[in-house]
C-alpha cells in the first residue's frame, strides 16, 4: 500500500505541509480500499502515516519525491497533511515511473487532477524490480504496515419496538431537527447522492456527465417538467425516476428508513442513520442557497472544475457568471452576487411534495455542493448517530402490521397489486390440517 499525492500548485511539495479539501480524498482509489478508510478514525489515521507516498505534480513534467506523512489532522473541509522525504531517495524523474504507471494503479489522466489516492500496490517492490531503486534504498525505506480497522460497532436492535426504544431514547438538542436514512448493507453505502458513485475502480460513473443527463432526461420527458419552478423541482423529479442526482434521500419518519434498511440484503446487517442538525440550517424549496447549488447540474463538467472558491473576484469567473444566470433565469431578482462557501455546502432541503412517494416516504434530501463530502462521522453542522439493524425479515413483518410495506412506501397501483398478490396467494404450509376420522 502506499499514497499517491497529486497537486496543481507548483512549488507546494517545497513546503512540509499541504492541504487537500476531503473531497479530493480517495479519488482513484479502489472502492474496497476507499470503503476501509472512509471514516477517517485515530488508528486509520495511524495506518495510512505506516505508508509510503508519492509526491507529485500534475502533467507528470516534475521529478517525483518519496516520503512519509508525519501528521494527519482534520480541518473542517480540509485534511492538513505535514511530511518529509526520505533522504535515502533522491527525485524521480516521471518518465522513469511511466512505463510501470499500470503496475502502481496509476490510471489515464490520473496526473491532470488534484488528488489523495491510496493504492494496494508494493511501491518499492515494484520500484525495485523496474530498476527504479536499488536493494539499498528499498531496505532502507521500507516499514512494516498496518491493515486498516474497521469502523466500531454501533447499537443493534432485531425488532421494531426495541428500534423505537432507540429511537425515542436518543438525546436530542433543543431547536433541532431529526431525519433519518436507511441502508441496506451498513459494510457497502456510504452517506453520498448516487451522482457521486464510483466503479470498483474508483471511477466517478456519472459525475462527469452531470449536465447531460438533466437536459437528455428533459427532452425525452419535458411534459413532465412542465410544472417545475426551479431546477431543484426538477432535480426532486428526476430523482424520483432514479436518475443519478446531487440529491440524497432522507426521512422524518424514522419507520421508513428501518423499511429501507430491511427490504433488501437480508443476509446483511443493515443500518438506519440519524442525522441531527439545527431547525435554522434546513431549507425549504425556494432557498437562494439550494437554488445556487441544485444549478450546478446545468454547468458542464470542465466549468465547474474551472470554479476556483478561493480566487478573489470569485463572482466575475465566466463559470460563475453563467452560474449566476441560470440562477436568475427561475429567480429574477436575484443578486448577481453567490458566496462562495456556499457553492461547496451540504445542506438539508424541503422540497415540494410533487409526487405521492415523497408525501408517503415523509422525505426531505440532502443537496451536495461541488466536491461536498459527508464525512461518515457528522460534521460540525449534521450530527451523525447509527443504529445496526439485524433480524430483517422478521422486522419486515412487525412493520407490515404498522402498515409500513411496499404498498404504504410506493404508492403506486402495479406496487399495491404486486403486495396484495403476494400476500394473500396460496401458501401450502399456511393451510388449516383435515383431522381424519375413523368410522
Amino acid at each position: 500500500m502506499y499514497n499517491l499525492l497529486v497537486t496543481a500548485h507548483r512549488g507546494a511539495w517545497d513546503e512540509p505541509f499541504y492541504e487537500f479539501d476531503k473531497s479530493r480524498f480517495l479519488e482513484y482509489t479502489t472502492e474496497s480500499t476507499s470503503e476501509a478508510f472512509k471514516t477517517l478514525s485515530s488508528s486509520l489515521i495511524e495506518t495510512l502515516k505506516s505508508y509510503p507516498c508519492v509526491f507529485a505534480y500534475e502533467g507528470g513534467e516534475e521529478d517525483l519525491r518519496i516520503g512519509r506523512f508525519t501528521s494527519i489532522k482534520e480541518r473542517g473541509r480540509k485534511l492538513l497533511v505535514e511530511f518529509e522525504f526520505d533522504q535515502n531517495i533522491p527525485p524521480i524523474p516521471f518518465d522513469d515511473i511511466k512505463p510501470i504507471a499500470p503496475l502502481l494503479d496509476i490510471r489515464d489522466w490520473e496526473m491532470n487532477r488534484t488528488h489523495w489516492a491510496v493504492k494496494d500496490e508494493d511501491l518499492f517492490g515494484r520500484l525495485l524490480n523496474a530498476g527504479v531503486l536499488d536493494q539499498a534504498q528499498t531496505e532502507e525505506s521500507e516499514k512494516q504496515e498496518k491493515p486498516p480497522t474497521k469502523r466500531s460497532s454501533n447499537p443493534k436492535v432485531t425488532t421494531v419496538q426495541g428500534f423505537i426504544k432507540k429511537v425515542l431514547s436518543t438525546e436530542r438538542e433543543i431547536g433541532s431537527e431529526v431525519f433519518y436514512r436507511g441502508h441496506s448493507n451498513k459494510n457497502k453505502y456510504k452517506l453520498e447522492p448516487s451522482l457521486f458513485r464510483k466503479d470498483d475502480d474508483g471511477n466517478y460513473l456519472y459525475l462527469d456527465n452531470e449536465h447531460i443527463l438533466y437536459r437528455e432526461l428533459i427532452v425525452s420527458n419535458s411534459s413532465d417538467f412542465q410544472s417545475d419552478e426551479y431546477t431543484l423541482d426538477r432535480l426532486v423529479r428526476m430523482q424520483h425516476y432514479s436518475l443519478p442526482t446531487r440529491l440524497l434521500d432522507i426521512t422524518s419518519n424514522p419507520l421508513i428508513a428501518l423499511y429501507f434498511a430491511c427490504k433488501s440484503s437480508t443476509d446483511e446487517d443493515g443500518e438506519v442513520i440519524l442525522l441531527s442538525m439545527p431547525r435554522s440550517e434546513v431549507k425549504y424549496f425556494d432557498s437562494d442557497v439550494a437554488s445556487c447549488i441544485a444549478n450546478l447540474a446545468r454547468l458542464p463538467k470542465e466549468e465547474k472544475d474551472n470554479i476556483e472558491i478561493e480566487e478573489e473576484g470569485f463572482n466575475d469567473q465566466t463559470s460563475v457568471k453563467r452560474l449566476i444566470h441560470f440562477i436568475r433565469e427561475e429567480k429574477p431578482y436575484f443578486e448577481p452576487k453567490i458566496i462562495p462557501d456556499d457553492l461547496m455546502k451540504i445542506i438539508c432541503v424541503k422540497g415540494k411534495q410533487s409526487n405521492d412517494r415523497i408525501s408517503s416516504q415523509s422525505g426531505a434530501f440532502l443537496l451536495y455542493g461541488i466536491d461536498a463530502v459527508m464525512d461518515e462521522e457528522g460534521t460540525p453542522e449534521i450530527r451523525v448517530m447509527r443504529i445496526t439493524v439485524s433480524n430483517k425479515d422478521s422486522m419486515l413483518k412487525e412493520l407490515d402490521l404498522l402498515n409500513i410495506n411496499e404498498s404504504t412506501v410506493f404508492p403506486y397501483i402495479e406496487n399495491s397489486a404486486k403486495y396484495v398478490a403476494d400476500k394473500y396467494k396460496f401458501n401450502k404450509s399456511m393451510q388449516p390440517t383435515a383431522n381424519a376420522s375413523a368410522d
